[in-house]
């Protein structure tokens, strides 16, 4: 049996740069190691794989696959998959609503079009929640091949959170440091940061400089893996990065709008819109945004 595939760039407005992403439609009939093979084969972040929700208000169900293993909620297949519906469709209405049933729950998109820039933006699924961090500064600079005095910016320290995923987030004093890192897995698998599936955390690093001016934050965000895979958007890590600007930087009550950068030292630059609703001092609602373009498509003969 074939399947039809699309594959969008995701965080971006532009060809071959942000993140890609492969979408696989009509999947009822794959089982688990189907998908999880095909996701080896595409071999890119994640692949996502389309099939019958269980819930009839949702318009698809999805399913998430990394090349290695399964993620509940990752944010660039959420944007990219949304934006890809609209486009297939033809959706006239801006914005397009729609729910997406990953493994995480029902997750609400909305996607408009203006002047032809696909552009979708979801409600996060779960808000941001603190965990207890044990890992010194002095360890955690060894990992990523840094000083201690690096680390840390304004009020910033080193803070663990998820929103569905969990990371570490490490400010930097700036962009310099943030080009300079060079993560050991061994070392910080050491730290014994692991969810509750054993999978091992990822570190997000962060700093205040940027390079484009109308951006807030400067991010990278790297797999601990043998080979250190790098990724070049990370919504699901801006969904969790929430928590940390709410707790350092204590936005004013009411929407707060941000604009995060990643992968340029991969020359894979992206933008990853975060908004957010504050309501004394806390985080009520979350939303990430962020555009797709499609690169490529294809039938798949399996």
């Amino acid at each position: 049996m074939t399947h039809p595939y699309l594959i969008y760039d995701v965080f971006t407005q532009t060809a071959l740069a942000g993140n890609p992403l492969a979408i696989v439609f009509d999947a009822d009939d794959l089982d688990d190691q189907a998908m999880q093979a095909i996701a080896r084969e595409f071999n890119l972040s994640e692949t996502v794989f389309l099939t019958k929700p269980n819930n009839p208000v949702a318009t698809t169900g999805v399913r998430i696959f990394t090349p290695d293993y399964e993620m509940p909620f990752a944010g660039h297949p959420t944007v990219g998959t949304a934006v890809a519906l609209a486009e297939q469709r033809g959706l006239a209405t801006s914005p397009a609503l729609m729910v997406l049933e990953e493994k995480i729950g029902p997750v609400r998109c909305a996607v408009s079009n203006q002047d032809g820039h696909w552009f979708a933006e979801f409600d996060l699924p779960q808000l941001p929640d603190q965990l207890p961090l044990s890992a010194d500064r002095g360890i955690i600079a060894a990992a990523l091949g840094i000083d201690p005095h690096e680390i840390g910016f304004e009020n910033h320290e080193p803070t663990y959170w998820t929103a569905g995923n969990p990371f570490l987030f490490v400010p930097v004093a700036g962009l310099d440091v943030a080009a300079r890192i060079q993560l050991n897995p061994v070392i910080w698998n050491d730290m014994g940061l692991r969810k509750t599936n054993g999978a091992v955390v990822c570190p997000y690093v962060y700093c205040r400089e940027t390079v484009r001016h109308d951006h807030d934050f400067h991010a990278r965000m790297m797999e601990p893996t043998a080979g250190v895979y790098e990724d070049p958007a990370t919504g699901s890590a801006v969904a969790a990065f929430a928590g940390a600007i709410n707790l350092f930087d204590k936005p004013v009550d009411g929407p707060s709008a941000l604009r995060i950068e990643q992968g340029v030292e991969m020359n894979r630059p992206s933008s990853i819109r975060l908004e957010m609703d504050i309501a004394a001092g806390a985080i009520t609602a979350a939303r990430i945004g962020g555009h797709a373009v499609k690169v490529a498509e294809g039938v798949l003969a399996v």
